[in-house]
C-alpha cells in the first residue's frame, strides 16, 4: 500500500505586512523550511518548541492551547491571527436550514478561549496562521 502525503495547507507566503503559514507543517518542518522568515523560525525554535512536541502540527498545537498560557501571550504580542473553517447552519431563500462551511478569522486568544469540545462540535479546522512582520521585528 502506498502512503500518500497530505500537502494541502503546507505553504508559507509573505506580503508587505504579514507572514502566512499553512497549519499542516509539523514543528520540525517549520524549522527546516528555508522560505519561511528567519525571525519566525527563531521564535518557533526558542519559545514554541520547548512547550510543544516536534512532531505536532501547527494545527494541533493551536487547537489545544490553554487560555492565559505563555504561548497565547506570545502569539498576541506578534499579532497572530488564525484562519478557521467551521460548519454553520444558515437558512436558505425558502427558509430551509442548511449546513455550510464558513471561513472566519480569530486571534489566538479568542481561539484558545473556545474549549476543544466546542471546537469539535462546530467542526473547526485550522487552516492558516498569519503573523505581523512589524511585530516580529519587535520581539
Amino acid at each position: 500500500m502506498q502512503k500518500t502525503v497530505y500537502e494541502d495547507y503546507k505553504y508559507s507566503m509573505q506580503d508587505v505586512g504579514r507572514v502566512y503559514v499553512g497549519c499542516k507543517y509539523s514543528m520540525r518542518e517549520l524549522l527546516e523550511e528555508d522560505d519561511l522568515l528567519f525571525k519566525f523560525r527563531l521564535i518557533v525554535e526558542r519559545y514554541i518548541l520547548p512547550e510543544a512536541d516536534p512532531e505536532d502540527t501547527l494545527e494541533t498545537h493551536l487547537y489545544y492551547l490553554e487560555p492565559g498560557s505563555f504561548l497565547v501571550r506570545l502569539y498576541d504580542r506578534v499579532k497572530a491571527r488564525v484562519r478557521v473553517c467551521q460548519i454553520e447552519e444558515n437558512r436558505g431563500l425558502l427558509g430551509k436550514k442548511k449546513k455550510e462551511y464558513v471561513t472566519r478569522q480569530f486571534t489566538v486568544g479568542q481561539l484558545a478561549a473556545i474549549p476543544p469540545a466546542e471546537k469539535e462540535r462546530r467542526g473547526m479546522v485550522i487552516q492558516e496562521l498569519s503573523v505581523s512582520k512589524l511585530a516580529l521585528s519587535a520581539v
